[in-house]
């Protein structure tokens, strides 16, 4: 994807963001004048402050696939070269003006890894990734690259259609500021694009609830889990969540299926709608897990962004019959990889 950055007609500045679905949505590139800049996206070389009178044009690829997205996670060498200078590490948020495309955007600066201590980040614990410890198997483990700040005057900001910034913290340390948090776009666009897909199926969509979103590893290995699996959860990598559709406010998950109950058919309808997705832009092929009943809020759908199809739940004949993977019994429930670690948990907020 790219952003696209015009000003006075002459000066055209290309800065390519790192989305899951880009390699889909990417146009083509324009050819440039000699006089033409280009700042790559990690940002390393700085340009000057505009000038306050230039305007800022960002492409629609921005949007994501599900045209959705309403903020962007940047390093704050991107925002500081964009437009704000040496003042850009003292911000949270940057709403872009004038949008995209009409609708309200915001740049979120990010803080690299590295700067984490230890179990820290400032006074907020985090705990230790799997490659901080030891070797990990597939890169899909590898550390993750950034942290996204949350404070209070930035845990509002909407990064999608229908979620917040603050849908996704971590359910602990409530008193603590700043946050930290992971958080993929690329989950974020497979969320949306689903609820897109039960709306045209005649789901009402106007209020998701995330029941988790990103754990750190802290909270995570606290949680329990006696084979050792939960250090592999991808809830700690920012592509995973947790959701429930709830428009009618009252905290469980809707009858999607107009049976007149709620139990393991509701999650099937939101299955049938990953499926559908996943079919459609494999690139953001991932994890689904479908679970009952468990705790006040009814059963939930475990949705993730980790690269390859996995589907696991506790009755194999909840699983859809487009899967031809022949799911396994692993730990207690039926999945189709070992991989799938949230089968054997018991959710918890």
């Amino acid at each position: 994807m790219y952003i696209r950055w015009l000003a006075t007609g002459t000066v055209t500045v290309a800065l390519s963001a790192a989305l899951g679905v880009a390699a889909t949505r990417t146009r083509a590139a324009v050819e440039l004048p000699a006089t033409a800049r280009v700042l790559p996206i990690t940002g390393a070389e700085r340009l000057p402050p505009r000038p306050s009178h230039e305007p800022i044009v960002l492409g629609d690829t921005m949007l994501g696939a599900s045209g959705a997205l309403r903020a962007h996670f940047a390093s704050r060498a991107e925002v500081a070269a964009l437009s704000l200078g040496d003042t850009a590490p003292s911000i949270v948020s940057w709403p872009v003006p004038g949008g995209v495309d009409g609708h309200p955007f915001t740049l979120l600066p990010t803080r690299p890894f590295r700067t984490k201590l230890g179990s820290w980040i400032d006074n907020y614990l985090l705990g230790y990734w799997p490659a901080e410890r030891h070797r990990i198997r597939e890169s899909a483990y590898a550390n993750p690259s950034e942290f996204i700040e949350v404070t209070p005057a930035n845990e509002d900001t909407y990064v999608s259609e229908h979620f917040r910034l603050r849908d996704f913290l971590t359910h602990d340390q409530s008193r603590v500021w700043p946050k930290y948090l992971v958080l993929r776009e690329a989950l974020l666009d497979k969320l949306e694009l689903v609820l897109q897909d039960l709306a045209q199926h005649g789901i009402d969509t106007s209020h998701v609830v995330v029941l988790s979103g990103f754990r750190t590893p802290a909270y995570n290995l606290a949680l329990g889990d006696a084979s050792g699996r939960a250090r592999e959860s991808r809830h700690q990598y920012g592509d995973a969540a947790d959701i429930i559709i709830d428009a009618d406010g009252n905290g469980r998950m809707d009858d999607l299926n107009l049976d007149g109950r709620v139990d393991e058919g509701d999650v099937r309808v939101i299955e049938r709608a990953v499926e559908r997705v996943e079919r459609r832009y494999p690139e953001l092929s991932g994890g689904l897990g479908l679970y009952d009943a468990m705790g006040p809020h009814g059963p939930f759908a475990h949705i993730d962004v980790r690269g390859e199809v996995k589907r696991w739940t506790r009755n194999a004949r909840s699983l859809a019959a487009a899967d031809h993977t022949h799911a396994a019994r692993v730990g207690g429930c039926y999945a189709t990889g070992a991989s799938a670690v949230l089968c054997v948990h018991v959710h918890r907020r």
